[in-house]
């Protein structure tokens, strides 16, 4: 990003959906401002924290696969399990473990449940990776040092009601 822009890019477009499709309505521009602002606070978000996790050999994808398999009562996860929990799809998982493969943080393994699977299993280089970048990534609240407490949980619900809505998981 080149720096910061002279005006709220945001407000802007609102001003011209409104000027282009004037019977929307109030609750329209709204939701667009609503959805745009998430948009755009995602992009600052992935380049503050892939910024953030560079100097580990990460970027948040590799982070949140490497976290995964911290989590995993094994430290180990079959690659279709890894791609259902982060909602990526098949070919993303295999580029997030060939790189994190290369990088020595994970080894691939045969699954013993499944003969036709692989698990992503967790070396000790991921695992002392995945806590020094979590450290690196608990500094700034990851990126979100600039809200408050308050903040913080106003967003989550506010998009936890969201994600509910959508049947992002069984309530």
């Amino acid at each position: 990003m080149s720096g910061p822009l002279p005006f709220d890019p945001v407000e802007r477009a609102s001003d011209s959906w409104a000027k282009h499709y004037p019977e929307a309505g109030e609750q329209v521009y709204a939701a667009m401002r609503a959805v745009t602002s998430i948009m755009r606070a995602q992009q600052i978000l992935i380049a503050d924290l892939d910024a953030s996790l560079r100097p580990f050999g990460l970027t948040f994808a590799r982070y949140e696969a490497l976290v995964l398999l911290t989590f995993s009562s094994t430290g180990a996860l079959p690659l279709s399990k890894i791609g259902e929990r982060l909602q990526v799809h098949a070919t993303s998982v295999t580029n997030l473990i060939d790189r994190l493969e290369a990088s020595g943080m994970v080894r691939r393994e045969p699954n013993p449940r499944d003969g036709r699977g692989t698990l992503a299993v967790l070396t000790d280089e991921g695992r002392r990776v995945a806590d020094a970048a979590t450290q690196e990534l608990h500094k700034n609240r990851f990126g979100l040092q600039g809200l408050s407490q308050d903040d913080l949980q106003g967003l989550f619900a506010a998009l936890r009601r969201l994600r509910i809505e959508a049947g992002d998981f069984a309530v």
